[in-house]
Protein backbone atom coordinates (compact mmCIF):
# COMPACT_ATOMS: atom_id res chain seq x y z
CA UNK A 1 0.00 0.00 0.00
CA UNK A 2 1.20 3.42 -1.07
CA UNK A 3 2.16 5.64 2.27
CA UNK A 4 1.29 9.30 1.48
CA UNK A 5 1.93 12.64 3.46
CA UNK A 6 -1.14 12.80 5.39
CA UNK A 7 0.38 9.03 6.75
CA UNK A 8 3.68 10.61 7.50
CA UNK A 9 1.74 13.47 9.44
CA UNK A 10 -0.60 11.00 11.19
CA UNK A 11 2.98 9.24 11.93
CA UNK A 12 4.58 12.75 13.14
CA UNK A 13 1.52 14.05 15.28
CA UNK A 14 1.99 17.59 12.90
CA UNK A 15 -0.20 18.78 9.97
CA UNK A 16 0.05 17.90 6.27
CA UNK A 17 1.05 21.90 6.08
CA UNK A 18 4.32 20.93 8.43
CA UNK A 19 5.59 17.50 6.72
CA UNK A 20 5.68 19.56 3.46
CA UNK A 21 7.56 22.61 4.49
CA UNK A 22 10.37 20.10 6.54
CA UNK A 23 10.75 18.09 2.98
CA UNK A 24 10.86 20.74 1.01
CA UNK A 25 13.22 22.92 3.52
CA UNK A 26 11.26 26.19 2.07
CA UNK A 27 9.81 27.62 5.96
CA UNK A 28 11.25 27.12 8.87
CA UNK A 29 10.63 24.13 11.22
CA UNK A 30 11.07 23.66 15.06
CA UNK A 31 14.55 21.35 15.33
CA UNK A 32 12.20 19.07 17.13
CA UNK A 33 9.56 19.08 14.82
CA UNK A 34 11.90 18.59 11.89
CA UNK A 35 13.51 15.35 13.78
CA UNK A 36 9.88 13.76 14.16
CA UNK A 37 8.79 14.45 10.58
CA UNK A 38 12.21 12.61 9.36
CA UNK A 39 11.76 10.21 11.82
CA UNK A 40 8.11 8.99 10.73
CA UNK A 41 9.53 9.63 6.87
CA UNK A 42 12.39 6.79 7.29
CA UNK A 43 10.06 4.86 9.93
CA UNK A 44 6.95 4.85 7.20
CA UNK A 45 9.69 4.56 3.83
CA UNK A 46 8.08 7.07 2.46
CA UNK A 47 8.47 8.12 -1.41
CA UNK A 48 9.06 11.52 -1.91
CA UNK A 49 7.80 13.08 -5.66
CA UNK A 50 10.90 13.23 -7.29
CA UNK A 51 11.55 16.80 -9.39
CA UNK A 52 8.30 18.21 -11.13
CA UNK A 53 9.54 16.90 -14.99
CA UNK A 54 8.81 13.09 -13.69
CA UNK A 55 5.42 13.74 -11.76
CA UNK A 56 4.14 13.36 -15.05
CA UNK A 57 5.54 9.95 -15.06
CA UNK A 58 5.83 6.69 -12.91
CA UNK A 59 9.86 6.85 -13.31
CA UNK A 60 12.45 9.47 -14.07
CA UNK A 61 15.16 9.77 -16.18
CA UNK A 62 17.46 8.80 -13.69
CA UNK A 63 18.98 5.59 -13.62
CA UNK A 64 21.23 4.64 -10.68
CA UNK A 65 24.62 2.17 -10.79
CA UNK A 66 25.97 1.18 -7.62
CA UNK A 67 30.02 0.58 -7.19
CA UNK A 68 32.00 -0.22 -4.62
CA UNK A 69 34.57 1.72 -5.51
CA UNK A 70 34.76 3.65 -8.69
CA UNK A 71 38.69 3.77 -8.35
CA UNK A 72 38.78 0.07 -8.56
CA UNK A 73 39.26 -1.14 -12.08
CA UNK A 74 36.70 -4.07 -11.60
CA UNK A 75 33.75 -1.41 -10.44
CA UNK A 76 35.06 0.93 -13.56
CA UNK A 77 34.61 -0.62 -16.10
CA UNK A 78 31.46 -2.80 -15.27
CA UNK A 79 29.80 0.61 -14.65
CA UNK A 80 31.57 2.02 -17.61
CA UNK A 81 30.23 -0.13 -19.87
CA UNK A 82 26.71 -0.05 -18.39
CA UNK A 83 26.33 3.81 -18.89
CA UNK A 84 27.40 3.73 -22.40
CA UNK A 85 24.81 0.98 -22.85
CA UNK A 86 22.04 2.96 -20.88
CA UNK A 87 22.82 6.02 -23.29
CA UNK A 88 23.05 4.45 -26.14
CA UNK A 89 20.05 1.90 -26.27
CA UNK A 90 17.81 3.93 -23.87
CA UNK A 91 15.78 7.48 -24.70
CA UNK A 92 13.91 9.74 -22.24
CA UNK A 93 10.35 11.18 -22.41
CA UNK A 94 11.73 14.03 -24.77
CA UNK A 95 14.28 11.75 -26.60
CA UNK A 96 17.22 12.63 -25.06
CA UNK A 97 19.43 9.86 -23.53
CA UNK A 98 18.98 8.66 -19.88
CA UNK A 99 20.65 9.93 -17.28
CA UNK A 100 23.20 7.22 -15.71
CA UNK A 101 24.34 8.24 -12.20
CA UNK A 102 27.54 6.25 -10.82
CA UNK A 103 26.72 5.79 -6.67
CA UNK A 104 30.19 5.34 -4.91
CA UNK A 105 29.37 3.58 -1.78
CA UNK A 106 32.86 2.78 -0.54
CA UNK A 107 31.80 -1.31 0.70
CA UNK A 108 29.65 0.33 3.30
CA UNK A 109 26.33 -1.61 3.63
CA UNK A 110 24.42 1.60 4.91
CA UNK A 111 25.70 3.49 2.11
CA UNK A 112 24.32 1.41 -0.64
CA UNK A 113 20.53 0.99 1.39
CA UNK A 114 21.40 5.09 1.72
CA UNK A 115 21.39 5.60 -2.15
CA UNK A 116 18.76 2.88 -2.73
CA UNK A 117 16.58 5.45 -0.71
CA UNK A 118 17.27 8.18 -2.35
CA UNK A 119 17.06 6.39 -5.84
CA UNK A 120 13.64 5.19 -4.74
CA UNK A 121 12.34 9.16 -3.90
CA UNK A 122 13.66 10.14 -7.34
CA UNK A 123 11.86 7.56 -9.04
CA UNK A 124 14.66 6.08 -10.73
CA UNK A 125 13.89 4.31 -14.52
CA UNK A 126 16.70 1.64 -13.13
CA UNK A 127 18.93 0.68 -10.31
CA UNK A 128 21.85 -1.78 -11.37
CA UNK A 129 23.87 -3.18 -8.00
CA UNK A 130 27.38 -4.24 -8.76
CA UNK A 131 29.83 -6.63 -7.03
CA UNK A 132 29.52 -8.86 -3.94
CA UNK A 133 26.37 -8.21 -1.40
CA UNK A 134 27.06 -8.00 2.32
CA UNK A 135 26.08 -11.00 4.22
CA UNK A 136 24.10 -10.07 7.17
CA UNK A 137 20.67 -11.01 7.85
CA UNK A 138 18.93 -7.22 8.88
CA UNK A 139 21.25 -6.03 5.86
CA UNK A 140 19.61 -8.97 3.39
CA UNK A 141 16.24 -8.37 4.66
CA UNK A 142 16.22 -4.12 4.32
CA UNK A 143 17.69 -4.57 1.32
CA UNK A 144 15.11 -7.13 -0.17
CA UNK A 145 12.32 -4.66 1.08
CA UNK A 146 13.80 -1.82 -0.59
CA UNK A 147 14.17 -3.70 -3.97
CA UNK A 148 10.73 -5.12 -3.67
CA UNK A 149 9.38 -1.19 -3.45
CA UNK A 150 11.34 -0.24 -6.41
CA UNK A 151 10.18 -2.74 -8.28
CA UNK A 152 6.56 -1.96 -7.18
CA UNK A 153 7.19 1.49 -8.20
CA UNK A 154 8.10 0.54 -11.54
CA UNK A 155 11.85 0.76 -11.38
CA UNK A 156 13.84 -2.16 -13.00
CA UNK A 157 16.30 -3.62 -10.78
CA UNK A 158 19.41 -5.22 -12.38
CA UNK A 159 22.22 -7.19 -10.38
CA UNK A 160 25.29 -7.46 -12.09
CA UNK A 161 28.48 -9.64 -10.59
CA UNK A 162 26.27 -10.71 -7.73
CA UNK A 163 23.86 -13.50 -6.65
CA UNK A 164 20.17 -13.03 -6.46
CA UNK A 165 19.06 -11.40 -3.35
CA UNK A 166 17.55 -14.24 -1.48
CA UNK A 167 13.75 -13.89 -1.30
CA UNK A 168 13.81 -11.30 -4.03
CA UNK A 169 11.64 -12.12 -7.16
CA UNK A 170 12.37 -8.73 -8.81
CA UNK A 171 15.76 -8.52 -10.25
CA UNK A 172 17.35 -9.46 -13.06
CA UNK A 173 20.30 -10.84 -12.19
CA UNK A 174 23.83 -11.57 -14.39
CA UNK A 175 25.83 -13.78 -11.65
CA UNK A 176 29.83 -14.28 -11.95
CA UNK A 177 30.37 -18.14 -11.21
CA UNK A 178 33.28 -17.03 -8.76
CA UNK A 179 32.96 -20.67 -7.27
CA UNK A 180 33.93 -22.12 -10.41
CA UNK A 181 36.66 -19.66 -11.17
CA UNK A 182 38.36 -20.24 -7.77
CA UNK A 183 37.91 -23.61 -8.37
CA UNK A 184 39.94 -23.56 -11.88
CA UNK A 185 42.28 -21.83 -10.18
CA UNK A 186 43.46 -24.19 -7.69
CA UNK A 187 43.18 -26.88 -10.04
CA UNK A 188 45.40 -25.45 -12.16
CA UNK A 189 48.18 -24.93 -9.45
CA UNK A 190 47.46 -28.21 -7.65
CA UNK A 191 48.09 -29.60 -11.26
CA UNK A 192 51.41 -28.18 -11.16
CA UNK A 193 52.75 -30.07 -7.58
CA UNK A 194 51.27 -27.18 -5.37
CA UNK A 195 50.37 -28.48 -2.39
CA UNK A 196 51.53 -25.62 0.15
CA UNK A 197 49.07 -22.49 -1.27
CA UNK A 198 48.19 -19.52 0.80
CA UNK A 199 45.13 -17.69 0.20
CA UNK A 200 44.69 -13.73 0.71
CA UNK A 201 40.64 -13.44 0.65
CA UNK A 202 38.71 -10.77 0.10
CA UNK A 203 36.55 -9.15 3.16
CA UNK A 204 34.72 -11.44 5.40
CA UNK A 205 30.88 -11.61 4.94
CA UNK A 206 30.38 -10.78 1.54
CA UNK A 207 29.38 -13.05 -1.01
CA UNK A 208 32.36 -13.11 -3.50
CA UNK A 209 34.67 -13.68 -0.92
CA UNK A 210 32.45 -17.08 0.63
CA UNK A 211 31.76 -18.17 -3.05
CA UNK A 212 35.86 -17.61 -3.99
CA UNK A 213 37.01 -19.78 -0.68
CA UNK A 214 34.56 -22.60 -1.21
CA UNK A 215 35.61 -22.45 -5.17
CA UNK A 216 39.23 -22.79 -3.41
CA UNK A 217 38.25 -24.99 -1.03
CA UNK A 218 36.32 -27.41 -2.86
CA UNK A 219 39.54 -28.01 -5.52
CA UNK A 220 41.98 -28.53 -2.02
CA UNK A 221 39.47 -31.12 -0.20
CA UNK A 222 38.82 -33.17 -3.83
CA UNK A 223 42.64 -33.51 -3.94
CA UNK A 224 42.58 -34.71 -0.47
CA UNK A 225 44.20 -31.59 1.41
CA UNK A 226 42.75 -29.93 4.16
CA UNK A 227 42.09 -25.93 4.10
CA UNK A 228 45.01 -23.79 3.29
CA UNK A 229 45.90 -20.59 5.56
CA UNK A 230 43.75 -17.64 4.63
CA UNK A 231 44.07 -13.73 5.60
CA UNK A 232 40.76 -11.82 4.64
CA UNK A 233 42.12 -8.37 3.04
CA UNK A 234 40.39 -5.18 1.47
CA UNK A 235 40.83 -5.24 -2.19
CA UNK A 236 43.98 -2.77 -2.51
CA UNK A 237 47.78 -3.27 -3.28
CA UNK A 238 48.95 -2.38 0.05
CA UNK A 239 46.53 -4.64 1.86
CA UNK A 240 47.37 -7.89 -0.69
CA UNK A 241 51.41 -6.56 0.52
CA UNK A 242 50.71 -6.82 4.39
CA UNK A 243 48.93 -10.34 3.41
CA UNK A 244 51.41 -11.87 1.81
CA UNK A 245 53.83 -11.09 4.54
CA UNK A 246 51.71 -12.25 6.79
CA UNK A 247 51.03 -15.84 5.21
CA UNK A 248 54.88 -16.30 4.85
CA UNK A 249 55.47 -15.58 8.20
CA UNK A 250 52.83 -18.35 9.06
CA UNK A 251 54.21 -20.47 6.54
CA UNK A 252 57.72 -19.94 5.26
CA UNK A 253 57.65 -22.93 2.62
CA UNK A 254 54.83 -21.64 0.86
CA UNK A 255 54.90 -22.30 -3.01
CA UNK A 256 52.00 -20.50 -4.16
CA UNK A 257 49.78 -17.64 -3.11
CA UNK A 258 46.35 -16.93 -4.34
CA UNK A 259 45.23 -13.55 -4.35
CA UNK A 260 41.38 -12.01 -4.13
CA UNK A 261 42.07 -9.71 -7.50
CA UNK A 262 44.94 -8.91 -9.66
CA UNK A 263 44.89 -5.94 -7.61
CA UNK A 264 45.41 -7.59 -4.51
CA UNK A 265 48.09 -9.72 -6.09
CA UNK A 266 50.10 -6.64 -7.28
CA UNK A 267 50.33 -6.28 -3.52
CA UNK A 268 51.61 -9.75 -3.13
CA UNK A 269 54.32 -9.55 -6.28
CA UNK A 270 55.98 -6.53 -4.36
CA UNK A 271 56.23 -8.51 -1.08
CA UNK A 272 58.09 -11.23 -2.58
CA UNK A 273 60.15 -9.20 -3.92
CA UNK A 274 61.02 -7.25 -0.99
CA UNK A 275 61.54 -10.40 0.58
CA UNK A 276 64.00 -11.19 -1.71
CA UNK A 277 61.86 -14.61 -3.09
CA UNK A 278 61.52 -14.82 -6.98
CA UNK A 279 57.93 -14.78 -8.91
CA UNK A 280 57.21 -17.68 -10.36
CA UNK A 281 60.80 -19.52 -9.40
CA UNK A 282 60.08 -18.86 -5.36
CA UNK A 283 56.48 -18.75 -4.98
CA UNK A 284 53.51 -18.61 -7.97
CA UNK A 285 50.98 -15.92 -7.35
CA UNK A 286 47.58 -15.72 -9.14
CA UNK A 287 44.99 -12.76 -9.02
CA UNK A 288 41.40 -12.66 -10.11
CA UNK A 289 39.46 -10.57 -12.69
CA UNK A 290 41.53 -10.41 -15.35
CA UNK A 291 42.20 -6.42 -15.14
CA UNK A 292 43.78 -4.74 -17.65
CA UNK A 293 46.96 -4.63 -16.41
CA UNK A 294 47.51 -7.98 -15.62
CA UNK A 295 48.93 -9.43 -18.64
CA UNK A 296 51.54 -6.41 -18.56
CA UNK A 297 52.81 -7.03 -14.93
CA UNK A 298 56.17 -8.60 -14.86
CA UNK A 299 55.98 -11.70 -14.62
CA UNK A 300 52.84 -11.87 -16.56
CA UNK A 301 49.87 -12.39 -14.20
CA UNK A 302 47.79 -16.02 -13.65
CA UNK A 303 44.23 -14.88 -13.28
CA UNK A 304 40.81 -15.79 -13.76
CA UNK A 305 38.97 -13.43 -16.98
CA UNK A 306 35.73 -12.09 -15.92
CA UNK A 307 33.93 -10.86 -18.93
CA UNK A 308 33.48 -7.45 -17.33
CA UNK A 309 32.96 -5.08 -20.19
CA UNK A 310 30.36 -7.85 -21.80
CA UNK A 311 28.54 -7.97 -17.74
CA UNK A 312 28.90 -4.04 -17.51
CA UNK A 313 27.47 -3.96 -21.44
CA UNK A 314 23.94 -6.09 -20.83
CA UNK A 315 23.32 -4.68 -17.19
CA UNK A 316 22.87 -1.46 -19.23
CA UNK A 317 20.50 -2.97 -21.45
CA UNK A 318 18.41 -4.79 -19.14
CA UNK A 319 18.38 -1.42 -17.15
CA UNK A 320 16.44 0.16 -20.57
CA UNK A 321 14.43 -3.08 -21.38
CA UNK A 322 16.60 -3.27 -24.25
CA UNK A 323 17.25 -7.19 -23.40
CA UNK A 324 15.01 -9.48 -22.07
CA UNK A 325 15.13 -10.55 -18.89
CA UNK A 326 16.93 -14.03 -18.60
CA UNK A 327 15.04 -17.28 -17.90
CA UNK A 328 14.33 -17.23 -14.66
CA UNK A 329 15.57 -13.91 -13.81
CA UNK A 330 19.29 -15.08 -13.22
CA UNK A 331 22.15 -15.73 -16.21
CA UNK A 332 24.97 -17.53 -14.63
CA UNK A 333 28.79 -15.67 -16.33
CA UNK A 334 31.54 -18.30 -17.15
CA UNK A 335 34.98 -17.22 -15.42
CA UNK A 336 38.11 -17.84 -17.99
CA UNK A 337 41.23 -19.33 -16.27
CA UNK A 338 44.17 -17.61 -18.20
CA UNK A 339 47.14 -19.26 -17.41
CA UNK A 340 50.23 -16.49 -18.14
CA UNK A 341 53.61 -16.22 -16.33
CA UNK A 342 53.76 -16.04 -12.38
CA UNK A 343 52.74 -19.76 -12.12
CA UNK A 344 54.54 -22.46 -12.41
CA UNK A 345 56.21 -25.96 -10.96
CA UNK A 346 57.13 -25.47 -7.35
CA UNK A 347 61.10 -26.14 -6.82
CA UNK A 348 61.95 -29.35 -5.96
Amino acid sequence: MTVTLADVAARARVSPATVSRVLNGNYPVAEATRERVLRAVDELDYVLNGPASSLAAATSDLVGILVNDIADPFFGIIAGAAQSAIGASASGRAGGEKLAVVCNTGGSPERELMYLTLLQRQRAAAVVLTGGSFEDPAHVAATTAKLARLAEAGTRVVLCGRPPVPGDTTAATLAFDNRGGARKLTQHLLGLGHRRIGHIMGPERYTTTRHRLEGHRSALAAAGLGDAPTVHAPYERTAGYEAARELLRRDPDLTAIVAASDTVALGACAALRDLGRSIPGDVSVTGFDDLPFAIDTAPALTTVRLPLQEAGHRAGLLATGAEAVPDGGVATIEAELVVRDSTAPPRG
